[in-house]
């Protein structure tokens, strides 16, 4: 039997502290146990806590019994969490991790504890943690590598011939957004040799909102872009050395949420000499520019662009000067017919779509402000003079340009704020609409608002009238607008292929229509969903749901909850017993907390996705966060100082969109916490992967390989960066382009990191650290026999990334 110390010297007053922090530890564990259970959830963090006190107690006592005990509830610790979640390295972390720690001090301490022979047991037991270490550190790299890719191949049959090569004319490399390039000299073979050959800063930093989201075009030999407060910019291709600016004189009061430009639009009027009629009368398809623009005549190329203050914006693409038959003396203002407008209502924050020779664009409307917000009228301009051809106001067919004297475009009307695809062929432009103004409350919308909303819709450009529509959600009150860029393939059937449009949503359904009617090529089911929440009656049934393939993962449960520890876990456990939840589509709910998985930024956001159409697969990058969101009544909001833009009690400074969004005109606020952080430790409560990248074969829609993607090197407890290379997969904003090298390029994530990935395989072949967060799509281009990519970091301030104003080129090195 082992004699017992007497506790004298300065290490037994070290192990008796030790012992008071174990104890300490325990505390909470006791207390939100019992609170876990009353909820219904699970009992170890109740047996967890009783045992830290009951070993902390023995160990301060200097009594061998208190690292037994700790031994015992490690074991019993090892064993409940393989029994949670098997071998799944990130689940494991805050289960383990800690504990593993305590583990470690407990075999410290144990020289003290046993006497003559402790020294002998702690270095036996500190070789067996270490070699634990190991083994878990090896588990979390292997769950983080790709999926095995499946046997899949084969070029489709009559892919579609329009893809980039030389050139990027079009903000999704293509008017198909395909964000494919047929450039192949940057390959599998020789990414990893990739150096940076030229740097441009735009020197527009904004000090707050930044976020500029930029994708430059590449039309001859020469870069075109706007900046995040919307400076148009043309930039030399080889050297990026500026040529021209241009600044429409922006001011600040008129950023939204963010100040992003995602892109810009380039014309010749050339091939706009034929306008389309007024009873829809075919005109040519343009002419895609494929070499220098260098037209004599002034403005007969053009670079278009939508301002933060809601005017379209025509230049000369040589010169940069404005283009004086456009508009007046080069502007249009869109708000025409809204009426009251305050600033930072309306901007447009994505770049136009041309569609035979007319301008289409949306704008944003700043999300829950008021029920009563401007209009999301759409409008059509003549690419050459500026003039209104149509409007399309969803409750008023009637009114086809501005509204009558006195009236104004009908307020609250679902918008689109992202772009526009055009097929200038069928003559129609595919609009991914939002959702009505006070996006979590739907009683007082009408039943246009209802059709319209969260739906694709196709207008014949020559009228601006509906051809079709195609909705993802019914009634939405979940702020699921549809936020990526539609792309168009060729979908094989039996009889060869159909000419279709790929859909991509934030729930992470993909959804494939024959872009000539909207029918789906793919099966689509209405199933059953909750029920309930504050409006009942306004709730539908069912909801459609892809089976072609979905990017979401399966319902979430108590055990999906993650922390750095297993007192953070139990908190979110806590919170997610508390929460209203039946899988997805969840009615909002007032009197808790609901959760919304995924949450409002996807599934695919802004960023859209890429096609590789020698290979048939769908390339998208995706985020798996929930939001944990309620709806606060109007005198809690009050009460809290939650006001709308305009209203002089308005909090100023920057909040996370929905984090106490106003929705004045109806009776709730919104109160969003976007991907479910603590408020402790900034950290999610969902377990890893935050966001992932994934290849999906279009004829099947089996997923060909997905990984996580992004980095943890700039995510960490209290915000500071843990540096570990480790793929935990992050929150993710911006797109990838793909090349026939078989490359995929891509930022987006918060790492802050711009990624060559192996197509076949999703393996990571070349990467470099950017000076901002490259919340952009890349574009590939090649000049003088010499093949760029190009990329916008300009940092995000939703996505917590350093802001900046680079624009820099990637090549191979030079040999000439």
């Amino acid at each position: 039997m082992v004699r017992e110390p007497r506790g004298r010297g300065p290490w037994a007053v070290a192990v008796r502290i030790f012992g008071v922090f174990v104890a300490l530890l325990g505390l909470p564990l006791v207390v939100g146990g019992v609170w876990l259970i009353a909820l219904g959830g699970s009992f170890y963090y109740l047996l967890a806590g009783l045992g830290l006190i009951g070993s902390g107690v023995m160990i301060f006592r200097l009594r061998s019994l208190g690292a037994w005990i700790y031994l015992g509830l490690f074991l019993l610790t090892f064993v409940w969490a393989l029994w949670e979640v098997g071998l799944n390295g990130w689940a494991l972390v805050p289960r383990l991790v800690a504990p593993a720690v305590i583990l470690a001090g407990v075999i410290a301490c144990l020289p003290v504890l046993l006497g003559r022979g402790g020294g002998r047991t702690a270095l036996i037991g500190g070789g067996v943690l270490a070699v634990a270490a190991l083994a878990f550190g090896l588990l979390i790299a292997q769950a983080n590598r790709p999926v095995s890719p499946l046997s899949v191949g084969g070029e489709l049959p009559n892919a579609m011939a329009e893809t980039a090569g030389a050139d990027w004319p079009a903000y999704g490399g293509t008017h198909g957004a395909q964000r494919y390039s047929a450039l192949a000299q940057i390959n599998r073979e020789n990414v990893g040799r990739l150096e940076r050959a030229w740097t441009f800063r735009t020197g527009d930093l904004p000090e707050e909102k930044w976020g500029a989201e930029t994708t430059p075009l590449k039309v001859g030999d020469t870069l075109y872009l706007c900046s995040a407060r919307n400076v148009l910019i043309a930039l030399d291709a080889r050297t990026g050395q500026q040529r021209w600016r241009y600044d429409p004189g922006v001011s600040d009061d008129w950023i939204p949420y963010t100040a992003a430009c995602r892109g810009v639009a380039y014309f010749e009027t050339a091939s706009a000499t034929t306008q389309p009629g007024s009873g829809g009368t075919p005109a040519p398809a343009p002419v895609r520019p494929a070499g220098p623009a260098t037209p004599s005549a002034p403005c007969a190329a053009r670079i278009i662009e939508g301002t933060l203050d809601g005017r379209l914006v025509a230049v000369d693409a040589r010169t940069g000067r404005p283009c004086a038959d456009f508009g007046d003396k080069g502007s249009v203002d869109i708000k025409t017919g809204m009426g009251d407008v305050i600033p930072g209502m309306v901007s447009i924050t994505s770049a136009p779509t041309i569609v035979r020779g007319v301008v289409v664009t949306g704008h944003q409307v700043l999300d829950g402000q008021y029920r009563s917000a401007p209009s999301g009228v759409i409008k059509g301009f003549d690419a050459v003079t500026g003039e209104l051809r149509w409007a399309w106001d969803m409750t008023r067919p009637d009114i086809t340009g501005l509204p009558p004297e006195g009236q104004t475009y009908t307020r609250g009307t679902p918008n689109m704020w992202t772009t526009a695809t055009g097929d200038d062929q069928l003559g129609l432009v595919y609009l991914p609409m939002g959702n009505s103004a006070a996006d979590y409350y739907s009683s007082q919308r009408s039943p246009a608002e209802n059709r319209y909303s969260t739906s694709l819709v196709a207008l014949d450009v020559a009228t601006g009238r509906p051809a079709w529509s195609f909705q993802t959600v019914h009634m939405d009150v979940w702020d699921y607008d549809l936020g990526s860029q539609a792309t168009l393939i060729d979908y094989p059937t039996g009889g060869g292929t159909t000419p279709a449009i790929l859909l991509p949503s934030k729930q992470g359904d993909l959804y494939i229509l024959d872009r000539r009617t909207g029918q789906p090529l793919t099966r689509v089911e209405e199933r059953p969903v909750p029920q309930g929440g504050v409006e009942p009656a306004q709730r539908s049934r069912t909801q459609p749901f892809s089976l072609f393939h979905t990017l979401a993962k399966g319902r979430l449960t108590e055990k999906d909850m993650w922390g750095m520890s297993p007192i953070d876990q139990m908190v979110c456990r806590i919170g997610f017993r508390q929460a209203a939840y039946e899988g997805p589509y969840t009615p909002p709910t007032a009197d808790r907390r609901w959760i919304q998985y995924p949450g409002y930024n996807g599934g695919s956001d802004w960023g859209g996705v890429a096609v590789d159409p020698r290979r048939g697969w769908i390339i998208a990058n995706y985020n798996d966060m929930p939001n944990f969101n309620r709806l606060v009544p109007r005198q809690e909001a009050d009460r809290l100082g939650w006001f709308p833009r305009g209203d002089p009690r308005e909090k100023k400074g920057p909040a996370a969109e929905g984090a106490g969004d106003p929705q004045a005109g109806v009776p709730y606020a919104i109160d969003v916490n976007a991907g479910w952080r603590m408020g402790s430790t900034g950290m999610l409560c969902k377990q890893p992967p935050y966001g992932g990248l994934r290849a999906i074969d279009i004829r099947t829609g089996r997923t060909v390989w997905d990984r996580p993607f992004g980095t943890a090197r700039k995510n960490g407890p209290f915000g500071v960066p843990s540096m570990l290379p480790i793929d935990i997969g992050t929150p993710n904003n911006g797109g990838a382009a793909v090349s026939a090298g078989g490359l995929i390029f891509i930022a987006a994530a918060t790492d802050d990191l711009i990624r060559a990935v192996d197509i076949e395989t999703g393996e990571t072949l070349w990467q470099d650290r950017l000076p901002a967060g490259g919340q952009a799509n890349p574009i590939l281009y090649e000049q003088d026999g010499r093949q760029y990519l190009v990329l916008m970091a300009g940092g995000h301030h939703f996505m917590e990334t350093p802001k900046g104003d680079y624009v820099i080129a990637w090549a191979l090195p030079d040999r000439r």
